[in-house]
């Protein structure tokens, strides 16, 4: 019925019509090359990543790249047995193709909703990064705006010095010269104590804002004072007080203006956690011969238990849109830069106590004992 011909096994197959059997041999070709690099790149994505990828996933990538590797083995016997009726070979391709077959498809069943699990948790992750790119960059954006508003502050602080100086003098003058009312001299006192006040604000903002290249001689008790001057709006608009109490010296060596901005945002959150007027924030120094303890206590609203144990990492914050979660974080590098300690105790409704310990000597070992809350 058909032609004899040398094409063997598939010789009365070809015979119906020949023209396909090299369409046959490249296409086979082609697939069999493309399954042999997926197989060698998956098993290439192992090795570069077997000290991270958990050991059964190991296998299953493994066994996943040796099922596609048999896969295109199949295609290939295709060619091959086209001119060559080695069908033992074949067959033991199927059989191992079978087997793993079955293997992968038993491992990806087990693994199914670990892999939904995985998909859905990077998509999440996914957008949870998108956001926090976005908090970071408003958070930079924020401190950029803080730097350049110190350094104005800096430059706008010592250009008024002098005429308010001059103006100091000028009411003195008025008020020390013969035929002035008694009523004009009160006056001018009394426009002299304000240009006074506006020269100590000023002198405030300098000594707060002023950096240095090398840890100074600073004294606790009048840095948190120089803070209070500071939040005096705050604290009049919220109806509290500060109360400081100093025990022993107070005095450490750091980078000042590093040690004042610590102060100011602890002494500033527990002002703005105080919601009943007539409330009291007590900031307690106590000097020993290895460092200085302050601890800051307010009566607020407290700190949510959930967020207590994560309170200083980066982003974090009890403030919602009203906070940018950089304050604890920039307290708590500042704190261990300087080889000291903070720790926060808190209650819901109770109030907050943080306890910060300051070395002596800048740079000084750290004695856990002394930073016990």
């Amino acid at each position: 019925m058909f032609k004899i011909s040398p094409l063997m096994p598939h010789a009365v197959c070809w015979a119906a019509d020949p023209g396909l059997i090299w369409t046959m041999v490249i296409t086979n070709s082609i697939t069999f090359l493309s399954y042999l690099t997926i197989a060698f790149t998956l098993l290439y994505l192992f090795r570069r990543t077997g000290r991270i990828l958990a050991r059964d996933w190991g296998y299953f990538v493994v066994g996943f790249a040796l099922f596609i590797l048999a896969c295109g083995s199949t295609h290939l016997l295709e060619v091959i047995t086209t001119w060559t009726p080695i069908f033992w070979v074949d067959a033991s391709t199927n059989i191992v193709t079978s087997v793993l077959s079955a293997w992968v498809a038993f491992m990806l069943i087990r693994r199914v909703s670990k892999i939904a699990f995985s998909i859905n948790d990077y998509a999440d992750r996914l957008e949870s990064t998108e956001s926090e790119k976005m908090r970071v960059e408003e958070s930079l954006v924020a401190a950029q705006k803080l730097d350049d508003w110190s350094r104005l502050s800096a430059a706008v602080s010592h250009e008024i010095k002098n005429p308010l100086q001059a103006i100091q003098n000028l009411q003195f003058l008025i008020g020390a010269s013969e035929g002035v009312t008694p009523q004009i001299a009160d006056l001018a006192r009394m426009a002299g104590e304000e240009a006074q006040r506006v020269l100590n604000i000023a002198d405030s903002t300098l000594s707060f804002i002023r950096q240095t290249t090398s840890p100074e001689k600073i004294d606790l008790s009048r840095a948190v004072e120089s803070v209070e001057f500071l939040l005096a709006p705050v604290i009049r608009k919220k109806s509290i007080s500060i109360h400081i109490e100093s025990r022993g010296d107070s005095a450490i060596e750091a980078y000042g203006g590093e040690v004042r901005q610590v102060l100011l945002n602890v002494i500033r959150n527990a002002c703005e956690a105080v919601t009943k007027s007539g409330s009291q924030v007590t900031v307690d120094l106590e000097g020993s011969d290895p460092g200085v303890k302050v601890t800051i206590t307010d009566r607020g609203v407290g700190i949510d238990p959930a967020i207590l144990p994560n309170i200083f990492e980066f982003g974090m914050t009890t403030k919602g849109a009203q906070g940018n979660g950089m304050g604890l974080w920039t307290v708590k590098r500042i704190v261990t830069k300087h080889h000291g300690d903070v720790k926060i105790q808190s209650s819901r409704g109770e109030g907050t106590s943080v306890v910060l310990w300051w070395p002596r000597v800048y740079g000084a070992t750290l004695e856990p004992e002394k930073v016990s809350a």
